[in-house]
């Protein structure tokens, strides 16, 4: 693929991606600022490689794929450091603005609330990433068996146990 088709795929990819990206990672973080470093670092790794990408390769499955092994990577880096955080009842119930990742015409930004986000906090990261994945983000099971790099059965596996999981600690 010539340069110029590349630069063109991407920004297509960036101006879609960008607002969803940061809200997941986010809320796997639940850091705004680690967010907005895996955002911008997983961006860099899509730019170089979206050349070699194929046509019809799922763009958006393939570009959460790398931003969770950014966040994977951050994560056995900090040692469980800033890994999902709980925020002082001060804080705010929602994922924050931040001027370059929202826009007038993207999705509105949903309140997790601190009840949920706590409940998310105590899953195996196994776990709460498809939960993620597959509730606030609404992929399918196949792109999260794509992001992840496993099997859809395992998906399926790992999201029927992280509600049953979700479902004692939040006490539904």
């Amino acid at each position: 693929m010539d340069k110029q088709r590349a630069d063109e795929r991407f920004e297509a990819l960036f101006a879609a991606q960008r607002q969803p990206l940061y809200r997941y990672l986010y809320r796997l973080t639940g850091s705004p600022d680690a967010a907005e470093e895996l955002v911008q670092a997983s961006f860099v790794k899509a730019y170089g490689a979206i050349g070699r990408l194929p046509q019809d390769a799922n763009e958006r499955a393939w570009l959460y794929r790398i931003a969770t092994n950014a966040a994977n990577d951050r994560f056995r880096r900090n040692c469980l450091c800033e890994w999902l955080p709980l925020r002082d009842e001060s804080d705010q119930d929602e994922v924050p603005d931040h001027g370059a990742y929202t826009g007038e015409s993207g999705p509105a930004m949903h309140d997790l609330g601190l009840d949920v986000q706590k409940a998310l906090s105590q899953l195996p990261d196994k776990y709460r990433a498809p939960l993620l994945l597959y509730g606030a983000e609404e992929l399918s099971v196949n792109e999260i068996a794509q992001v992840l790099g496993i099997g859809v059965s395992a998906v399926k596996m790992r999201l029927l146990r992280a509600r049953e999981m979700f479902r004692k600690v939040y006490d539904v």
